[in-house]
């Protein structure tokens, strides 16, 4: 059985991060842990868990976002009972919600983030450096869900030659073989007219997990194009490396994928070494 975590901005609940894992559910039984952080935490504690800084401060949570929080962790018990879905609920994640969510994620399968709520209203910059700051120090694979979406009837591999790509693509077919039935397709997307890399060492790869797969490579510059060419494919997955040395956040800065996120079109996993 797998081990999901459930992080929601405690204030706003993610009705696309919670069905996906419903979904996913309803084809294998998993255990869900929901992590409620709240809304103070997420935008003041980020330097404070990670031991930067050298402040002491610790913001008080107002009696209005507690209110929220336990409304929505109620919300969340109950609908997890009504799918007959094991959960668990962390409410100690009160006090160092950042800092007990990376540690938790090293004991964790997946963590589901809903990618148009979990950042709402805090102020931080884009939310696409804000999920770079929460996803920095993950320890498990991530997928980031919009709160609209068709759950996947096909599956995008993005490849890139890369370590960091074949990994992703490996722990995806480690981690869902319920999945690997879908129809597949591994995009190799490269915009100076190089040959697919190791194209036979990663078609036996795939074909060996993915029971209906075929190679395109696209001749684009992905940076301007692939994510036009993505938004397309409807009822998809996207399967995607950090594609760099320091992990997610190198993702967020160069990837092309950070904009596919920030479309909420279609869920996409990460996973990273």
């Amino acid at each position: 059985m797998k081990k999901i975590l459930l992080a929601f901005d405690g204030t706003h609940f993610s009705e696309g991060a919670f069905e996906f894992a419903k979904q996913l559910n309803r084809l294998q039984p998993v255990m869900v842990t929901g992590v409620f952080v709240p809304q103070s935490e997420l935008a003041n504690l980020w330097s404070y868990a990670e031991g930067i800084g050298g402040t002491d401060y610790i913001p008080l949570i107002e009696s209005k976002d507690t209110e929220l929080v336990q409304q929505n962790i109620k919300r969340f018990e109950q609908l997890c009972k009504a799918e007959g879905m094991a959960h668990r609920v962390h409410k100690d994640f009160y006090d160092f919600a950042i800092a007990e969510l990376k540690k938790e994620s090293l004991y964790a399968d997946l963590l589901i983030l809903g990618s148009e709520v979990f950042y709402e209203n805090t102020g931080i910059g884009s939310h696409n450096d804000y999920l770079q700051d929460a996803l920095s120090d993950v320890k498990c694979s991530v997928l980031i869900v919009p709160e609209k979406f068709n759950f996947p009837e096909s599956i995008i591999l993005a490849y890139n030659g890369s370590e960091e790509s074949v990994f992703a693509i490996k722990q995806f077919a480690y981690l869902f073989p319920e999945l690997t039935h879908l129809e597949g397709l591994l995009v190799y997307v490269n915009d100076n007219g190089e040959n697919f890399p190791e194209k036979i060492k990663i078609e036996e790869l795939v074909s060996g997990h993915f029971k209906k797969i075929s190679l395109t490579s696209l001749s684009l510059n992905p940076k301007k194009y692939f994510r036009t060419w993505v938004s397309e494919k409807t009822s998809a997955i996207l399967i995607s490396g950090s594609y760099g040395r320091s992990g997610l956040s190198q993702l967020f800065k160069k990837s092309f994928v950070k904009d596919i996120i920030d479309d909420h079109r279609l869920p996409v996993f990460i996973a990273h070494k």
